[in-house]
């Protein structure tokens, strides 16, 4: 799609009962289907409208709404570029740096704020802690080849793992609980829900804010003991969640209610 790329007579914008905006997304839309690699730029605004004689508002409508549907990725002061495949989320008990390596990517953790206070009520019987008693509280960035793919803010039982947060909580986790307090999660509840990026969360990712997410609270257990309290915001246009289901009832009885988070 370079300025100089011939337009061939089906991919003009033309009068007529479709509206241009809507014919021009669809041209974009088969170009980077078809032609362009992930992490393409597109031609800019002002450059698309002169090819196909339209004004940039019908751009920027075309455009948006392909941002919206996970086809092309804004970034801020570089341009539009085809977005990358999204990924499977996992929902199986893997910690995210094991995720990442297993999909070939260099996973890096930044540590945002740390804390030990009371938790709200939910997330303390969550973690089947006392009212008043103290739970480490954990917020991270995790990134993948250098790319903000997750905000996690967590809560941790201070009783079963006392001096979290003096481990070097930019490394795996789960493998440091492993060795500092023999705690191996191995069963978890996780709910799934999409939300729309506030300020903060977009600002980490690098997203608008109000962008699309989808968030995953996690409720692990170490040997039928609760452990961890989790939110994890994933960017929604990196990330998508298939599952397999059947005819089987679900046994609904045994799902714990913890409430909300936020």
């Amino acid at each position: 799609m370079s300025a100089s790329m011939p337009i061939p007579a089906s991919d003009r914008v033309v009068e007529g009962p479709t509206p241009k905006h809507a014919q021009l997304r669809e041209i974009l839309r088969r170009a980077v289907e078809q032609e362009l690699p992930p992490g393409s730029p597109i031609p800019s605004e002002r450059e698309l409208a002169d090819r196909y004689h339209v004004s940039r508002l019908t751009v920027r409508s075309a455009i948006g709404k392909l941002v919206e549907e996970g086809l092309l990725s804004r970034v801020r002061g570089k341009g539009t570029f085809t977005a990358t495949r999204r990924m499977e989320l996992q929902l199986y008990l893997m910690s995210f740096t094991d995720d990442m390596r297993r999909r070939g990517l260099t996973p890096t953790t930044e540590v945002l704020r740390t804390s030990t206070e009371v938790p709200p009520k939910p997330n303390a019987n969550a973690l089947g802690i006392e009212d008043g008693a103290p739970a480490h509280r954990l917020m991270r960035l995790r990134r993948a080849d250098g790319v903000p793919l997750a905000v996690e803010r967590g809560w941790y039982h201070a009783g079963k793992m006392p001096g979290l947060l003096e481990l070097d909580l930019s490394q795996s986790l789960y493998a440091q609980l492993a060795d500092a307090y023999n705690v191996r999660p191995d069963h978890a509840w996780q709910t799934v829900w999409a939300e729309s990026a506030d300020r903060e969360t977009a600002r980490l990712l690098g997203m608008r804010t109000g962008s699309p997410l989808l968030v995953f609270r996690r409720v692990s257990s170490s040997q039928g003991e609760p452990v961890e309290d989790m939110t994890s915001w994933y960017r929604g246009d990196h990330y998508q969640v298939t599952m397999q289901l059947d005819r089987n009832s679900p046994d609904f009885g045994h799902h714990p209610q913890y409430g909300g988070t936020r």
